[in-house]
C-alpha cells in the first residue's frame, strides 16, 4: 500500500503490545514516512530506529498521574503539525481504538479538517494472555469475551462501569489499567456476585522478555499484587481459561526468557542478532555505538574496485567491506563475471555468507581470524603468495598486521579502504539511558570498534553483566579496556554467538 503524496496527514498507528515482531508492516511504513512522530509510554522504543533522519520526535506518553502533555494539547499538536503540511505518525501501544483514545483524536482531526488514517494494532488484551499461555476464548470454557478498563475518565461524575453486569457476564473478562485499584475492582466484582474462586492472571510487560505473570483468584489476587510489588503496565484476565496456563505457557519457557541483552552493533546490522535473541525469549534491545560511513577517499576505493579483475586474490575482512565493495562494483559493471579470475577469500563465516548473497562462491575461509594464524593458513592454501597480486578490502580502522605479513612473504598487495567506522551520536531508541538506569544481563560485541566506542560512552557496567564477544579480535579489544569476555563462540559468526549465549545460561 502506497502512502498518499498529499501534504498533511495523520496516521493513528497501533504499535502493538510490545514484541517488535508484532508491529504490522503498515505501522512500519508510517514510521518510515513520518515527518513527525508522537509516541506514547507503552510504545516499544526500538521502533523509533525506523524513522528517517531529521524526523521530529515528540513524547506524549501518560503514566498514572504523570502526563507529558494533557490530551487536549496532544490533539492540538497533531492538528497543528498536519496543517503545517507534515506527515504525522501518532504511535500508540496496542490498538489505537482499544482504550487508546484514538477515537477522540480522530474526532478532533476530523473537526479540524485534517485527513487521517487509522492503522490497527495487535491489542495487549489478546496478545498478553496468549504470551502467558492463556487463550481468551476456548470452546470448553466460554463463548463470550468482555473487555473493560479499570481506569475511567477521571472527569466523569458517574461511572459507566456496571459491575453488576460485568460480574454476572458469562465467559472470560479482560481488564486493562486496573493494577493500582486491584483490591477495589475485584471487591466490586465479588460484591456483585462473581465467584471468589474464579482464576485470575496478571501479565506485566506482556509479549516482551520482561514479561511477568502473577496468578491467583478473585479473592487472592489483590493481596498477591501487594505482596509481590506487582506494578503497571499489566493486563488482567479473569475466567476459566487461566487454568490452561500450565499446559499452554510457551513463551516463558524459552531458554533466554527474562534475560536482558544489549546489542551494540550498527542500526543496520543489529537486527539479525536482536531477532535471534528475541526468538529465544530474551529482552534484547539495541544500543548502537557505531555507524558505517563511506571512506574518506571514495575515489581511490572506486579505482581499486574498477581494477579488481587485475588481481589474483581478493580478501574481504568483514561483511561491511563486502557490501561496500559490491555496491560500488555493480554501479561500475553489470555482470558478476567482470570481477575476473580473482579467487575470493572471506575472513569469517559471516563474511562468506555476505559474499554468497551476491551469488559468488568463496574459495577460502581461514579457520582462525588472528593475523599470524590467518596468514599461515592462507599461504598453506595458496601454496605461495610470492609475486601474487592481492586486493585487501578492509575498513579504515582495521589492523594492518595482515598486510605487513603478506608483504613480507612477497605478495603484491593493495589495500582498498571500503568504509570507515564512526561513533553513533544519536540515541533515538533510548538504549544508553536504559542501560545507565537498569544495566543488563549480557552485553554483546561483534567488533573491536564497537568495544572502543562503547567504552567512550563511559556507561557503567554492573557486576552482574556478562560480556559476549564474537571472536578473538573483539576479545583483544575488550582486554585493552580491562574487560573479560565471559562468552565466546567457537565459530565467529552471529548464529554461533546466539547459541553460545543460550548455552551459557543452560549451565
Amino acid at each position: 500500500m502506497l502512502l498518499p503524496t498529499q501534504p498533511g496527514i495523520c496516521y493513528l498507528v497501533g504499535a502493538g503490545p510490545g514484541d517488535l515482531g508484532l508491529v504490522t508492516l503498515r505501522a512500519k511504513e508510517c514510521i518510515e514516512a513520518a515527518d513527525v512522530v508522537a509516541y506514547d509510554y507503552l510504545v516499544n522504543k526500538q521502533v523509533l530506529a525506523w524513522m528517517k533522519p531529521g524526523t521530529e520526535l515528540i513524547y506524549v506518553g501518560k503514566q498514572a498521574a504523570n502526563h507529558a502533555l494533557p490530551q487536549e494539547e496532544i490533539n492540538q499538536l497533531l492538528i497543528r503539525k498536519v496543517l503545517e503540511g507534515k506527515i504525522v505518525t501518532r504511535l500508540k501501544g496496542g490498538d489505537p481504538y482499544v482504550f487508546g483514545r484514538g477515537g477522540e483524536e480522530a474526532q478532533e482531526l476530523h473537526a479540524a479538517g485534517c485527513p487521517f488514517e487509522v492503522v490497527p494494532g495487535i491489542s495487549s488484551t489478546i496478545a498478553g494472555p496468549a504470551y502467558a499461555g492463556i487463550p481468551v476464548t476456548h470452546r470448553d470454557f466460554n463463548t463470550q469475551l468482555t473487555i473493560f478498563t479499570g481506569h475511567e475518565d477521571p472527569t466523569k461524575e458517574i461511572s459507566s462501569l456496571d459491575f453488576s453486569k460485568i460480574a454476572k457476564a458469562d465467559g472470560v473478562k479482560v481488564m486493562l489499567m486496573g493494577v493500582g485499584r486491584m483490591g477495589e475492582l475485584t471487591g466490586k466484582l465479588m460484591d456483585n456476585g462473581a465467584d471468589p474462586g474464579t482464576p485470575v492472571a496478571l501479565i506485566r510487560w506482556a509479549t516482551t522478555g520482561r514479561q511477568q505473570t502473577l496468578t491467583g483468584t478473585l479473592a487472592t489476587i489483590a493481596g498477591l499484587v501487594e505482596q509481590h510489588g506487582f506494578k503497571a503496565p499489566a493486563v488482567c484476565v479473569i475466567g476459566g481459561t487461566v487454568s490452561l496456563r500450565p499446559e499452554l505457557n510457551w513463551f516463558e519457557k524459552r531458554p533466554l526468557f527474562g534475560k536482558s541483552i544489549v546489542v551494540t552493533r550498527t542500526r543496520q546490522q543489529a537486527g539479525v542478532l536482536s531477532q535471534g535473541l528475541r526468538a529465544l525469549g530474551a529482552d534484547a534491545w539495541e544500543l548502537p555505538t557505531i555507524r558505517i560511513e563511506k571512506p574518506k577517499d571514495l575515489m581511490a576505493f572506486g579505482e581499486l574496485v574498477q581494477d579488481c579483475h587485475k588481481y589474483e586474490w581478493i580478501i574481504f575482512t568483514s561483511p561491511n567491506g563486502v557490501e561496500a565493495f559490491f555496491d560500488l562494483f555493480y554501479k561500475l559493471y553489470k555482470d558478476a563475471r567482470d570481477i575476473g579470475p580473482a579467487k575470493l577469500v572471506a575472513i569469517g563465516p559471516g563474511t562468506a555468507k555476505k559474499i554468497a548473497e551476491y551469488h559468488l562462491s568463496v574459495d577460502f575461509v581461514p579457520e582462525k581470524s588472528v593475523a599470524e594464524s590467518l596468514v599461515e593458513e592462507f599461504i598453506e592454501h595458496a601454496g605461495s603468495v610470492d609475486n601474487q597480486t592481492i586486493l585487501w578490502v578492509r575498513g579504515e580502522s582495521a589492523r594492518d598486521t595482515v598486510a605487513k605479513l603478506l608483504h613480507e612473504k612477497g605478495a603484491i598487495l593493495d589495500e582498498a579502504i571500503a568504509y570507515r567506522t564512526v561513533p553513533e551520536t544519536t540515541d533515538t531508541a533510548g538504549g544508553q539511558a536504559r542501560f545507565r538506569e537498569e544495566g543488563a544481563d549480557v552485553l554483546t560485541f561483534a567488533s573491536g570498534s564497537a568495544v572502543d566506542h562503547f567504552m567512550a560512552l563511559q556507561l557503567p557496567i554492573l557486576p552482574r553483566t556478562k560480556i559476549a564477544s564474537i571472536g578473538p579480535i573483539t576479545t583483544t579489544a575488550l582486554k585493552r579496556h580491562g574487560l573479560t569476555a565471559h562468552i565466546t563462540p567457537k565459530t565467529h559468526d552471529i548464529p554461533s554467538l546466539i547459541k553460545a549465549i543460550a548455552d551459557y545460561f543452560k549451565k
